[in-house]
């Protein structure tokens, strides 16, 4: 997504959460490498960054935004299996696409598109040997997003 300009710009530690809206739904949330806060542009972007922040508070805050319609069908039964796991919980790509009635691979792909992590928490989606990658990446930020998150949730 990254297209720079952001609707609101929420500080956690160690990172930052981009907001994309559009009116009254959330198109996307980007993970930014650690920058200020940017002042939101609608009340519903207020409301967005209010809650993204009450959730860098409180690992058990329930998300209420409601979210533009994206991806496939696949993708979209993916993410809802995705956001049903519990907080402080975590399955393996093998577990949701077995299932799915799909590949870990396929899984894979499908949460690293997922336009709207904590929202949706593909961060609660591990390999089988350890957390795995995250938003299509190995190393650097993302994974270290991803083990801050889990860490956070446990």
């Amino acid at each position: 997504m990254s297209r720079e300009i952001y609707d609101a710009v929420v500080p956690m530690p160690g990172f930052a959460l981009g907001v994309h809206c559009r009116g009254d739904v959330v198109t996307g949330i980007e993970f930014l490498s650690e920058r200020p806060p940017v002042a939101a542009t609608s009340a519903f972007a207020a409301e967005v960054a209010r809650q993204l922040t009450a959730y860098g508070a409180d690992p058990d805050h329930r998300f209420d935004l409601p979210v533009a319609p994206a991806g496939t069908e696949f993708r979209r039964r993916v993410w809802a299996a995705i956001a049903a796991i519990p907080r402080g919980k975590t399955r393996t790509y093998g577990e949701l696409a077995r299932e799915l009635g799909s590949s870990p691979r396929a899984v894979g792909q499908a949460c690293g598109d997922n336009p709207y992590p904590l929202v949706v928490p593909c961060h609660r989606v591990v390999a089988s040997g350890g957390p795995g990658g995250f938003a299509h990446a190995r190393d650097g930020l993302l994974p270290d997003i991803k083990r801050w998150l889990l860490r956070h949730e446990a």
